[in-house]
Order: C-alpha cells, then sequence, then structure tokens
C-alpha cells in the first residue's frame, strides 16, 4: 500500500466555476487531444466510430437541470466538469497494492506510475467521485495529472504553462493555482465566492474546488409592463383615420 505525505505546504488545483461554464466540452477535447499526444500511454478509443464506442477520457462534463426552491423560479441548466480532485487524503492512493499512485509532497499532485500499475482497479472502487478510468487498450490506470508535463514545461511560453483544459477554455470558466497559498488568486476567488468541497462528507478533502452558480435575475411581473403595452391612441385620427375608414369599405 502507499502512504500519503504528512503534509503538502503547496496544493495545485483547479477552481471551476459552475455559473460560467457553458457546457462547451473544450475542457474535455484539449484534456484528450494533450494527454493522448504527451504524458503517458494515449488515451485509446475502442469502436470509435461505430455503435457501440467507448474511450478513455481524464475530464468530463455533465449536464443537470435543477429546479429552484422558489415556486415560481425557472429551471436552471448546470454544466458539471468532473475530472480527479487530488484529494489531500486520497483513497485511491493507499488503497493501491503497487504503489502505482502516489501524491507529489512537493505540490500535492496525485499521479500514478503506469510503469507499475497492474490494472486491478482498486482505486477505481475507492475514489467517491469516479475519476479514474481504466484504458481498455494499455490496461492500466489513467486519471488527471494537472498536465504536470505541461505546467513545469520552460519550454512553453509562460502563458501556456497551465493545465490544457485552462488554457482552452472560452468562459473562463477553470483557474488553476496554488490553493495552499491563501494570498494566490485561486483561493482569494474561493473566499469571495463561497467556493465548495464535492462531497464533503467523504472526508477527503479534495483540492479542487467549484465555484456555486449565481442566482438568475427574475422576470418582472407582467402589471409592471402593462401600462406600457396600452395603446397610443383608441382611434387613428387625421389622414390615417380617413384612409383606415376608406381601406375598410373596400
Amino acid at each position: 500500500m502507499t502512504t500519503l505525505p504528512a503534509q503538502t505546504d503547496k496544493k495545485l488545483g483547479l477552481v471551476i466555476d459552475l455559473d460560467t461554464c457553458v457546457g462547451c466540452h473544450a475542457c474535455v477535447i484539449s484534456c484528450k487531444g494533450w494527454n493522448t499526444e504527451n504524458y503517458g500511454a494515449p488515451l485509446s478509443d475502442q469502436n470509435a466510430y461505430g455503435a457501440d464506442n467507448s474511450g478513455t477520457f481524464l475530464n468530463r462534463v455533465h449536464s443537470f437541470e435543477v429546479q429552484p426552491q422558489a415556486p415560481d423560479a425557472a429551471a436552471q441548466l448546470i454544466h458539471f466538469p468532473k475530472s480527479c480532485l487530488h484529494c489531500e487524503d486520497a483513497p485511491c492512493v493507499t488503497v493501491c497494492p503497487t504503489g502505482a499512485s502516489y501524491k507529489r509532497v512537493e505540490d500535492g499532485i496525485v499521479l500514478v506510475n503506469e510503469s507499475d500499475c497492474i490494472g486491478c482497479g482498486l482505486c477505481a472502487w475507492a475514489c467517491p467521485y469516479g475519476a479514474r478510468e481504466l484504458d481498455q487498450a494499455e490496461d492500466v490506470m489513467k486519471k488527471c495529472t494537472l498536465c504536470v508535463d505541461r505546467i513545469y514545461n520552460e519550454n512553453l511560453p509562460e502563458e501556456d504553462r497551465q493545465p490544457a483544459c485552462v488554457r482552452t477554455c472560452p468562459a473562463g470558466a477553470r483557474h488553476f493555482g496554488d490553493l495552499g497559498d491563501p494570498d494566490s488568486d485561486v483561493s482569494q476567488l474561493v473566499a469571495e465566492r463561497g467556493g465548495m468541497d464535492l462531497m464533503p462528507e467523504q472526508g477527503t478533502k479534495p483540492v479542487n474546488k467549484y465555484l456555486p452558480p449565481r442566482p438568475k435575475d427574475a422576470m418582472p411581473e407582467f402589471d409592471v409592463l402593462a401600462p406600457f403595452l396600452e395603446p397610443v391612441a383608441q382611434e387613428p385620427k387625421g389622414f390615417l383615420g380617413w384612409l383606415d375608414k376608406t381601406l375598410e369599405k373596400l
């Protein structure tokens, strides 16, 4: 079994704004592309263009229709991106029989050493978020790496040294940084918007945070608009009145 580090001062992770995400799946595609071409074994697809297709993804977006508590409020469509949360108390690490799953001391990222992975699936069973997937072609467990091969790559321009999903998001719904630093941009964003943990009752202490949707503006009452909807005149007068009466006779 693998032991977790006693403490990681640096906690790299994501902050995802559920109010801003539009469900475009750009993060899913960019993640698939980067992690197929770079770090570790490619993310395979099975029968990709057939009716019974399947594949390995490190990031997925789920959409839910939520009905607010107010009886007259309209339902909201919430797009919910989900990937590995790089938990502080990661059960996927401690359950691994070969030590393939581990949590880095230097930045808190949870990774899989694919050369030691035997594909037993215990880590997927232990993860309460369903964030691990077994690649059927390679028979190894795959998960979000926070693009560890990208964020430290000095050959890339500084603006590109962030996870592919963050760099690609057109709505600016994904944010990356050190959540162990209370003065970092992501930590301040969590404090300002009331960022929350996913399923805190599990006790895994996820590093990634979610920003809740803001309440939507209520529609104005129709009686407020009624005075503006009244006709300007009951009957046309002058030339328009004569023309209206003439046309009625035709």
